[in-house]
């Protein structure tokens, strides 16, 4: 009996602990500070608004649900099952052909933005040649399955196909571009010689990589699906509670006159306009897609709204530091030039299709 109550205490204190851990990195999070900070400024200035928003974002949370739940548990899945070794088999074999595979398979990979990065440094370490690790480079951040998901619920299925289409393109456009430029004798040696590549605990590998379909047969998988069911669905939840948040805002304070103005049909720089603002301005490919569909509804082009979203997802902010950390300028240099360009190709032809495929 009292061997009962000192494990029901450990247990109960342990759970305690963690919720404890949780709350605390909770209150460190800067999304999280960044929409506290928010909802207070608003507070100060509108405060009828505070409740219109915070309702906004509820309701837009809970019609999300099933597919935010869908979307958490695909990823968790490929987590589990080790799914995602099967990406680097793309790099492997003829150049060409390679290239191909990469643009195809970075456009459905499940590799979280941090995992990308030491990937593509150990290909380029290893010698796999740079056109398809460019290819998967360029479209891999675009698009994923967990994104495709939420981009059907909260924009379209239409968006969401073409958005994937546009992901394979540019990841061609990218790795041909790279051929040809090699070609000539460039680019020979595309890595920084002084970088070292490092991963956050949640994207980092296991030393199985043996992929097993039935993980729930495996206790250390069925952990690591919990692990992180856990770990996207923070992810996600925080970014898309700001972002639904921030299109309340941008409903009640945002003329839509002008945004068809700037980024309207009438407008022939709507696209060039949207991928340039889409470089410092883009915050993840989560919170866009309420800020997209809320901007469609308002008189942004279709084309526009591909644009941004492509464009903010490979030349952000974030992005392009972990890349300048990674590769030498040249590449740098090509990496941006190839991700604008592309974006605005690929949102010119969307957009000259009506908006459908």
């Amino acid at each position: 009996m009292v061997d009962q109550i000192i494990s029901a205490s450990r247990d109960y204190f342990r759970h305690f602990k963690s919720i404890g851990s949780g709350i605390a990195s909770l209150l460190k999070d800067p999304v999280f500070l960044t929409l506290v900070g928010i909802t207070a400024l608003l507070a100060l200035i509108d405060g009828s608004q505070v409740s219109a928003s915070i309702a906004f974002t509820l309701e837009s949370m809970l019609a999300m649900l099933p597919f935010f739940a869908l979307a958490i548990g695909l990823a968790a899945y490929a987590k589990a099952t080790s799914a995602d070794k099967m990406i680097a088999r793309a790099f492997t074999g003829n150049p060409l052909r390679a290239t191909i595979l990469a643009a195809l398979v970075g456009a459905i990979s499940p590799f979280c933005s941090c995992g990308v990065i030491p990937l593509i440094a150990g290909m380029l370490g290893a010698g796999v040649p740079l056109a398809p690790v460019m290819a998967f480079w360029i479209a891999s951040p675009i698009m994923d399955p967990e994104m495709f998901i939420l981009t059907v619920a909260g924009i379209g299925f239409n968006f969401a196909i073409a958005k994937t289409l546009a992901a394979i393109v540019m990841g061609l456009l990218a790795g041909f571009s790279v051929l040809l430029v090699q070609r000539y004798g460039f680019l020979t040696n595309p890595l920084k010689a002084d970088f070292s590549g490092g991963c956050e605990v949640t994207c980092e590998s296991d030393d199985n990589n043996e992929i097993n379909w039935r993980f729930w047969q495996q206790p250390q998988r069925v952990q690591a699906f919990k692990a992180e069911s856990k770990a996207i669905g923070i992810f996600l939840g925080k970014w898309l509670a700001f972002a639904f948040f921030l299109e309340s805002l941008m409903i009640a304070y945002i003329a839509p006159d002008w945004i068809t103005d700037y980024v309207g049909a009438d407008n022939v720089f709507a696209i060039p306009l949207a991928a340039i603002v889409g470089v410092p301005s883009y915050l993840n490919g989560y919170a866009a897609i309420p800020l997209i569909s809320g901007l469609l509804d308002m008189g942004m082009t279709s084309g526009a709204a591909m644009a941004f979203v492509t464009a903010g997802a490979v030349s952000s902010i974030p992005a392009a530091i972990a890349v300048f950390a990674l590769v030498k300028k040249p590449v740098f240099a090509l990496y941006l030039l190839l991700g604008l360009t592309g974006s605005m190709l690929t949102a010119w032809l969307y957009q000259l299709s009506g908006g459908v495929i």
